[in-house]
This record gives C-alpha cells, sequence and structure tokens, in this order.
C-alpha cells in the first residue's frame, strides 16, 4: 500500500525518540560480520538491561533532528551515525551491560579477503593431515616433518597478522586444519552518558586511575598559580610557607627574633645541645608504644612548645 511505508517511518520515529526520553546512556555499536541469529541472542541476553535499535543511518539521523528541539544534547551523536552501525540504550551501570555486549561473540572462520581483526597463530605438533599435503604447508613457508603417518609442525607459525587481508592458501589451510580464528560481535565504538561522549576506553578507569589523574591536574594548577603569581586555593599555602621561612631568615640574620623563631637561634647557637634531648626521645619512644598499649589513651592540652616545633619543621 502507498502509506504503508511512511507509517512504518512513522513507528519508527516514535519509538527512537520515546527511548531517547526514556534512557539517559546509549552504546553506538558496529554490527559488521553479525547474523540476524547472533542478533537474536544479543537481545535477548540484554533484555532485563538494555533494549537493542536497529535501522538505516538516514532514519536514525531524521528522528534524532526531530528530538533535539527536546534536548539538543543529543546532537552529539549525529555525526556518529555512520557505517553499519546500531544503538543500545540503558539506564544500568555501563560497565556491567558493557561486559554483557562484549560476552556474545561466536568463532568464525577465516574467508579468504575479509580483513583479520586478529592476529593468527598454528600451534606445533601434529596436524591431522597426510603426508600428501606436505607440498601445500611448504607454500606457505611452515617447516614440517612426518611423524607417524601425519605432518607435524615443528614450530608456531604466526600465519596472519592484524589487518591484513586473508589469502586464498592461509583460508584454505585453516579450514583443513579445522580452525576457526576469528569471532565476531557487537563492537562498541562510543559512549553516550547524558549528553557527553567518549571512547569506551574510559569504561576502564579505576578509582585510583581517576584520582592519579586529579591529583595531577591539582598539581598542573598549583604549578601555573605559582608561576603566574595569581592567588589560588592550592597556591596559597604554598605562598604562606614562603612567606614564613622568608621570616624565619630575615630573624635569623638580624637582631629582630619572635617566640617561633627562638628555637630556631637557638638550635643555630648551640647544634649540640639538641642532640641529647632527640637521642634520649628517640630511646623513650618504644617504652611509650608500650605503656600506649596497656593505657587507655588521654588526651592532652598542647603546649606552646608544640608551635615552635611547627614553624622549625616548617623551615625545614
Amino acid at each position: 500500500m502507498p502509506g504503508e511505508g511512511s507509517a512504518k517511518k512513522q513507528v519508527y520515529f516514535t519509538k527512537l525518540q520515546s527511548l531517547l526520553e526514556e534512557y539517559t546512556k546509549i552504546f553506538i555499536v558496529c554490527v559488521d560480520n553479525v547474523g540476524s541469529n547472533q542478533m537474536q541472542q544479543i537481545r535477548q541476553s540484554l533484555r532485563k538491561d538494555a533494549v537493542v535499535l536497529m535501522g538505516k543511518n538516514t532514519m536514525m539521523r531524521k528522528a534524532m533532528r526531530g528530538y533535539i528541539t527536546k534536548n539538543n544534547a543529543v546532537e552529539i551523536l549525529l555525526p556518529r551515525i555512520k557505517g553499519n552501525v546500531g544503538l543500545v540504550f540503558t539506564n544500568k551501570d555501563l560497565v556491567e551491560v558493557r561486559k554483557k555486549i562484549l560476552e556474545n561473540r561466536v568463532g568464525a572462520p577465516a574467508k579468504a579477503g575479509t580483513v583479520a581483526p586478529n592476529d593468527v597463530h598454528i600451534p606445533a605438533g601434529p596436524t591431522g593431515l597426510d603426508p600428501t599435503q606436505t607440498s601445500f604447508l611448504q607454500a606457505l613457508n611452515i617447516s614440517t616433518k612426518i611423524n607417524k603417518g601425519q605432518i607435524e609442525i615443528n614450530s608456531d607459525v604466526h600465519l596472519i597478522k592484524k589487518g591484513e587481508k586473508v589469502g586464498n592458501s592461509e583460508a584454505a589451510l585453516l579450514q583443513k586444519l579445522n580452525i576457526r580464528p576469528f569471532s565476531y560481535g557487537l563492537q562498541i565504538s562510543h559512549v553516550y552518558d547524558s549528553g557527553f561522549l567518549y571512547e569506551p576506553s574510559v569504561l576502564d578507569l579505576s578509582d585510583d586511575d581517576i584520582i592519579a589523574k586529579f591529583k595531577v591536574g591539582v598539581r598542573n594548577i598549583t604549578a601555573l598559580s605559582l608561576a603566574t603569581h595569581f592567588p589560588s586555593a592550592l597556591s596559597i599555602p604554598h605562598l604562606v610557607i614562603k612567606g614564613y621561612k622568608n621570616v624565619l631568615a630575615i630573624a635569623v640574620a638580624t637582631t629582630y627574633s619572635f617566640p617561633l623563631a627562638d628555637k630556631l637561634k637557638a638550635y643555630l647557637a648551640n647544634p649540640s645541645a639538641f642532640a641529647a634531648p632527640a637521642a634520649a626521645a628517640k630511646t623513650a619512644a618504644p617504652a611509650k608504644q608500650e605503656a600506649k598499649k596497656e593505657e587507655p589513651k588521654k588526651e592532652e592540652p598542647k603546649e606552646e612548645e608544640e608551635e615552635t616545633d611547627m614553624g622549625f619543621g616548617l623551615f625545614d
């Protein structure tokens, strides 16, 4: 019927826009070499966690453009809708859903002319081929020998490298050896999360990785603030400490003094006087630790000397 095609398109547009309304997280996936049966299995495995939607790229982009008036963040998806792609919508944890997506892979033989998605190795050992096949293996520069009436490969062979096209001879050999070296499934190209688009490798970052990167950023901002003499919450502690060291240096070089500089001057005047108390404190430390184990810890008021130690420590 003439209007049947347009009616189906409208149903598809409504479905896609309702999914964009309901879900805030989307996987953009490549579906090359994925058959209909495998796609059905993937849909079933994700039924409780995600919704898989396929369709023509032109229809996807048109439906998204119609939804941009409600949520303009979706516009970031448009340049990524190209090639043989689909969309996986979810509101669950992205790492867990990605794991389920990648688990659904199916082994496949190496076909001549296809690009190898991974390296292919043939292990050393018996092949099960009769001696008449020796010339076939020699044509591929594979070292063999005859052992117990069958061909045996002498050492491991790197037959195909990732990214290379599979040749007729390599495909025939793998078929003879009953080796299915490739596996295919949904390949995640990008991840959309509440208006942000990023590479799937970001999901591999742990809390420790994020904290480490945050620390690097803090150090960079601190260095920039100090270099440009721009005060910030990160640079002020360093400026205060630097100023305090300068004041101590002035007190040491002149007759000017203040309580926190007195101990420093006394140390510079007679360092040996501080050596004996330090050694005694070091010896008494194990005894204090034993006493702490036996007696409950009591909170003691801080003395003025503690403040003096703090100033001296900062100068060091």
